[in-house]
């Protein structure tokens, strides 16, 4: 098979970068990949916070770190300053490689499994802030409950298996091993709101039955190279499974570029958007779903 050179063209999808503006109140914001903050005016929870984006060759052949500059950068323009929880959806190093240094500076806890423990513990984080969460599990984090659900990594994990040892930077992207993958279901206290982040494209069999969300976060990243069989099942184990009215889909920017930067699709050498669209959408037409991408630092109310 003749390997496609370039990448997708977003703007082919301008019209469903369509999940309304958050007048006030609840809100979500995205911030590449993964990374959603949730904030309702006096708490937030933030998913990976993945800032710092090094460049496909540091990863590849060199040492990779967080970058305070970009760090800093990324939670001005988003406004955060106080969190509640950072809570990496899995390890790798596109979703934790920031996680400990955005929870030290927010004055979050770091929430994860025992992979998530030892990059806090790397930092190093205190003790107290780092919560270890247990599948199943439901954590009261600020003003949201959120659910951990036991999840898969969407094959293939290149860097597979779990965290042992505390991870202290720059290491190789290798030493952020996937650990625990969750699908986490996010309830909002106040007003009942509800959300899946499936932060990878995988899934794991029957495990999010009995649970309930009104929109999803849906990663699909890596989904365009799977079957069409795979595609539509995953699709069944997370939107349909929680009877998630709208899908807004992120982990399709190409996490090697700068957030300073407009956010483009990875290229077709590792995944292929417009496949996966060609998919979904078929998939949400169906079921009445509406597909949506979000605007990257935008607030945005998805259960408009």
């Amino acid at each position: 098979m003749r390997l496609r050179l370039g990448r997708p063209d977003i703007a082919a999808y301008r019209d469903r970068f369509d999940v309304p503006p958050a007048r006030d109140g609840l809100a979500v914001t995205f911030l590449g990949v993964s990374s959603l903050l949730i904030d309702d005016g006096s708490s937030a929870i933030l998913t990976d916070g993945y800032f710092s984006r090094p460049t496909m060759a540091r990863v590849g052949l060199g040492r990779i770190a967080p970058d305070p500059t970009r760090i800093s950068a990324v939670l001005d323009r988003a406004g955060i300053t106080a969190l509640d929880a950072v809570i990496p959806v899995h390890t790798h190093f596109d979703h934790a490689l920031d996680s400990a240094v955005v929870a030290e500076r927010t004055g979050a806890a770091l929430v994860g499994g025992p992979s998530a423990a030892q990059i806090g513990h790397g930092h190093p984080l205190p003790p107290e802030r780092i919560v270890v969460a247990e599948p199943g599990s439901t954590l009261r984090l600020g003003g949201y409950d959120v659910t951990f659900v036991a999840s898969h990594h969407c094959p293939p994990d290149r860097f597979p298996g779990t965290i042992t040892a505390p991870v202290r930077t720059p290491v190789r992207a290798s030493a952020f091993r996937c650990g625990d993958a969750w699908s986490i279901i996010v309830r909002h206290s106040t007003s009942g709101r509800s959300a899946l982040v499936q932060g990878s494209a995988g899934y794991v069999s029957g495990a999010l039955a009995g649970q309930s969300a009104e929109i999803a976060y849906l990663g699909v990243g890596q989904l365009g190279v799977q079957s069409d069989e795979y595609i539509e099942t995953y699709w069944q184990e997370t939107i349909r499974a929680v009877g998630a009215r709208r899908a807004v889909l992120i982990h399709w920017d190409d996490f090697f570029r700068p957030l300073t930067e407009p956010l483009r699709a990875l290229p077709f050498a590792g995944d292929d958007l417009d496949r996966t669209m060609t998919v979904l959408a078929r998939l949400a037409d169906r079921d009445g779903v509406t597909l949506s991408f979000p605007n990257a630092f935008a607030r945005e109310h998805p259960w408009s």
